[in-house]
C-alpha cells in the first residue's frame, strides 16, 4: 500500500541561495505607502530551478500560503514573521531567516507614519540585474509572474523601546 506523507520537507537552505531585501514607497492619494521585496538571487545549490521550492518551503514553515492574496499580519500575533524597524536598520526576521537592511529615508518615514510595511515575498528569482534599482524592483515585484507565485502580506512594524 503506498501512503503520502503530510510531513513537510525538510528546508534545503542551500537552495535559497542569497535572500535580498529591497525597499520602496509608493505615493497614493493617502500618502507613501512602504513596501518590501524579498527574493533570492537565485544563486543556490539548485540554481533558479530549485529556488520556487526552496522559498515556498520556507514560507510554508511560517504558516504563509503562497499566491493567497494579501494576508493582514497586523492582527496576527502569533505569526513567527517580524519586521523590526530601529534607526538607519531595519530586519525581516521569520523561522530560518533574519535578513537585515538599510531602509531608505523616504521609506522609514512612511513606516513610521503608518506602522507597517507591505511585503512581497517572492518565489521567482531576481531577475533584474543588480538588485536596488527602484524602477527594478518596483518593476519586478509588480509583475504579474512576481505577484502570482508570491506571499504578500501586511508586517507590522516592531521597534525597540528605550
Amino acid at each position: 500500500m503506498t501512503s503520502i506523507s503530510t510531513a513537510p520537507r525538510p528546508l534545503r537552505t542551500a537552495d535559497l541561495g542569497t535572500l535580498v531585501i529591497m525597499s520602496w514607497s509608493r505615493e497614493t492619494p493617502d500618502g507613501d505607502v512602504p513596501f518590501l521585496l524579498a527574493c533570492s538571487l537565485g544563486d543556490g545549490e539548485g540554481g533558479p530551478e530549485a529556488t520556487p521550492a526552496a522559498v515556498e518551503g520556507l514560507l510554508s514553515r511560517s504558516g504563509i500560503a503562497v499566491g493567497d492574496g494579501v494576508l493582514d499580519a497586523t492582527g496576527l500575533p502569533g505569526l513567527p514573521v517580524g519586521l523590526l524597524v530601529v534607526p538607519g536598520a531595519a530586519a525581516l526576521t521569520m523561522p530560518g531567516v533574519n535578513a537585515q537592511f538599510v531602509p531608505t529615508p523616504r521609506w522609514r518615514e512612511a513606516v513610521d507614519k503608518r506602522g507597517y510595511a507591505c511585503l512581497v515575498f517572492a518565489t521567482r528569482p531576481w531577475s533584474g540585474g543588480e538588485p536596488g534599482e527602484s524602477g527594478a524592483v518596483a518593476a519586478f515585484a509588480n509583475h504579474e509572474d512576481t505577484l502570482r507565485t508570491a506571499a504578500q502580506l501586511v508586517l507590522p512594524v516592531r521597534s525597540l523601546r528605550t
